[in-house]
């Protein structure tokens, strides 16, 4: 399953650097035990998995993958709870806090709320594992994304080429936080650059389908002409299309979303006008959070810091109808 291949790689790289630290001792090549957390005889290993609702087609991947990861570490005692909101979140993090957890991943469900009660459980010595969207400080002790950088200025560059450079475009941004932030930055850094392109409508689709829905309607009302829209989503996608023949607009114009869903992949691979083009971001990424969590317990996690690295970028696919073949599993949860 190639879509998953590069996290599964990833995954198992991320693990056996755990276990090649485990072994390697001290700085000085000498054998030591391990420091921090490490399973005792009787005891079982608590760890937290805090991520947001299934609202959504991706977030619903999310869940699926969280559970299957967990499954390879029977050994250890896992709590995975969704939250609608920060609030939620906050209060389900608190309460697996006081659970006494040894590690917590996390998928903010917004970045600003969450990190100071991230800053909180940090303080009491729980390893912390960020997946997605970062917290607003440097909190985790190991933060895994996808390039979402890449992931808008890949996205926008390949709208103002199939443009041709001029074209009149509305824009839909997503949730409050780290993973909305650089891909629009990055998209609107290329659109800048392009001068006949422009942005005459933009509003936060919330990465909902419903609410996109909702929000391209009265983008359509107040602009009576569209080229294309970039919604970097494939969930607010099917939101703008809904809206699009709903307005009986859906000729002469093409939506750009994002996150590799396969009823988008599928549309990208049978060559259809309105998907030309999409970028992946599989919600396997949490299996990678778990991964990593379970390796840095298991091997002591103030010895296993000393081999992981703070911050893991892992780079995202172009999927063109040339390619969509790959990406496409029609068995697959998203």
């Amino acid at each position: 399953m190639k879509r998953f291949k590069t996290l599964s790689s990833i995954g198992a790289a991320a693990l056996a650097v755990v276990m090649v630290g485990c072994q390697t001792g001290t700085d000085g090549g000498g054998s030591a035990p391990a420091t921090g957390t490490v399973a005792k005889p009787g005891k079982k290993l608590k760890v937290g998995v805090s991520i947001p609702a299934a609202d959504h087609g991706w977030t619903a991947g999310l869940s699926y993958w969280a559970h299957e990861a967990v499954k390879q570490y029977p050994d250890i005692e896992w709590t995975i709870q969704d939250a609608k909101n920060p609030d939620e979140q906050i209060s389900a993090l608190e309460n697996m806090k006081t659970e006494g957890v040894d590690a917590m991943v996390i998928v903010p469900t917004e970045s600003a709320p969450i990190t100071p009660i991230a800053e909180k459980l940090k303080a009491a010595g729980i390893l912390i594992i960020d997946v997605s969207a970062g917290f607003t400080k440097p909190v985790a002790d190991v933060f895994i994304e996808g390039d979402n950088v890449s992931f808008g200025r890949k996205s926008a560059q390949y709208m103002v080429q199939k443009l041709g450079g001029k074209g009149k475009i509305a824009v839909l941004e997503g949730v409050p936080c780290t993973v909305n932030t650089d891909r629009v930055n990055a998209a609107k850094e290329v659109f800048k650059a392009s001068p006949g392109i422009q942005i005459v409508a933009e509003d936060s689709g919330m990465w909902n389908r419903e609410k996109a829905e909702k929000v391209m309607q009265n983008m359509l009302v107040s602009n009576p002409h569209l080229d294309a829209i970039w919604a970097a989503d494939d969930d607010m996608a099917l939101g703008v299309e809904s809206a699009l023949k709903a307005a009986g607009r859906d000729k002469n114009i093409w939506i750009l979303g994002g996150g590799g869903m396969k009823d988008v992949i599928k549309r990208v691979m049978d060559k259809d006008p309105l998907y030309p083009f999409d970028i992946t971001y599989p919600p396997s990424i949490i299996g990678f959070g778990i991964q990593t969590a379970a390796a840095m317990l298991n091997g002591g996690k103030d010895k296993s810091k000393r081999y992981m690295p703070r911050h893991v970028v892992i780079d995202l696919d172009q999927v063109t109808p040339e390619n969509a073949k790959e990406f496409y599993f029609p068995d697959s949860i998203y």
